[in-house]
């Protein structure tokens, strides 16, 4: 039997949940697991997991597992949401997205490990296997309710998408941007001719919609099938080490040259754009936070272009020995990353720089006498 497994997030696997679910399931039949969500890629190198999940690609839930249907005999999603009424809204949105949600069992393990937990079989062919597994993990199983799809209402030319399960406080992202604090429970995404331009029930922050809709680019999205999300980016947090891989700094290797890559509010890729590479510049305050989170497990360095304008997420930041985060005054990190896209990278992902000191060197020239703090790493 060819199991297929799609993971959400990084709770259910600092939990220790999904390691035991996956061993669970390997005793059936041969498993392929992929990762849904950037936050989750650092959690399964936290757990060491990384020959058991694949984290090479971003796939949203819906892709991953349209992804592993047609080659597998069953496909499970394995999920911890904020609280298991919402992880399973999470999963009946999912299973509205899918192109064809009958054509193999799919199975939902939810919150595995707290109360109100449970196994959710998404279809009738899911019913037998959704059993014997609740059976194994000692969890109710259940039928899966649909909720249908994302709430969407219209008032003349503005398209409304109302969030749910937010609570006041809570961050809100739309395709990885934080546009915006939610300031009740009752929140609504405010939509005009594919562009962002209200948040009911919440505060905008418009430097995030700048970044959603790609600045000078003007990209209109489709809030109906838009990635959204609610809260921290990561709720457990575990201690994290470097590993036995003994440490070093870029700045004093004898290479004669290195390869360095540019991460531009892309902090979700941070691994795809990092392959080959020794040392990595950041732009962003959270871009340098999550991005230098990833590449401190992979024992790469980096140089962080920020402003002091983070959007303040519940998260602790690690940074590989020999990075450097240099702050700028406020707003100009996203001008300075232009720059340097364009007079070190000319025009892309990567370029390759003498040594790390002086990639250093033309960083701090371009930012000239915008720089307000450096702090070493």
């Amino acid at each position: 039997m060819k199991i297929g497994v799609v993971i959400h997030g990084p709770e259910v696997i600092d939990s220790g949940h999904a390691k035991h679910i996956l061993e669970i399931l390997s005793g059936m039949g041969k498993v392929t697991a992929k990762l849904g969500g950037t936050m989750g890629k650092i959690a399964v190198m936290d757990a060491h997991m990384e020959d058991l999940i694949d984290i090479k690609e971003s796939l949203k839930p819906s892709n991953a597992i349209d992804s592993l249907l047609g080659n597998c005999d069953a496909v499970f999603l394995l999920n911890h949401g904020k609280t298991p009424e919402n992880g399973i809204e999470f999963g009946s949105i999912v299973m509205s997205r899918l192109s064809d949600r009958n054509l193999n069992p799919i199975i939902q393990i939810e919150s595995p490990g707290c109360e109100g937990s449970s196994v959710i079989y998404w279809n009738d062919e899911g019913y037998s296997l959704a059993t014997k597994v609740g059976d194994l993990l000692a969890m109710p199983v259940s039928e899966g309710q649909d909720h249908g799809d994302v709430d969407i209402s219209t008032l003349g030319s503005k398209t409304m998408r109302k969030i749910r399960g937010v609570h006041a406080g809570e961050l809100i992202m739309v395709e990885g941007f934080v546009i915006g604090k939610a300031i009740s429970e009752d929140v609504s995404i405010v939509v005009e001719n594919g562009f962002v331009t209200g948040l009911e029930g919440g505060i905008i922050k418009e430097h995030g919609l700048e970044k959603l809709h790609m600045y000078e680019s003007l990209e209109p999205l489709d809030i109906r099938k838009a990635w959204v999300k609610t809260g921290a980016i990561r709720r457990s947090l575990p201690e994290v080490g470097i590993g036995s891989k003994k440490c070093h700094t870029l700045i004093h290797e004898s290479s004669s040259s290195l390869m360095a890559t540019l991460i531009d509010h892309l902090a979700e890729r941070s691994i795809e754009l990092a392959e080959g590479c020794k040392c990595a510049i950041t732009v962003g305050d959270d871009t340098t936070a999550i991005a230098g989170d990833i590449l401190y497990r992979l024992h790469i360095p980096v140089i962080g272009i920020t402003d002091g304008d983070p959007d303040g997420f519940s998260h602790t930041a690690h940074f590989y020995p020999g990075s450097l985060v240099l702050q700028l005054e406020p707003g100009w990190d996203d001008i300075i990353g232009k720059l340097i896209r364009k007079k070190l990278f000319d025009g892309n992902d990567r370029a390759r720089f003498d040594s790390f000191e002086n990639m250093r060197e033309n960083v701090l020239e371009i930012i000239g006498e915008k720089l307000v703090l450096l702090t070493n790493y």
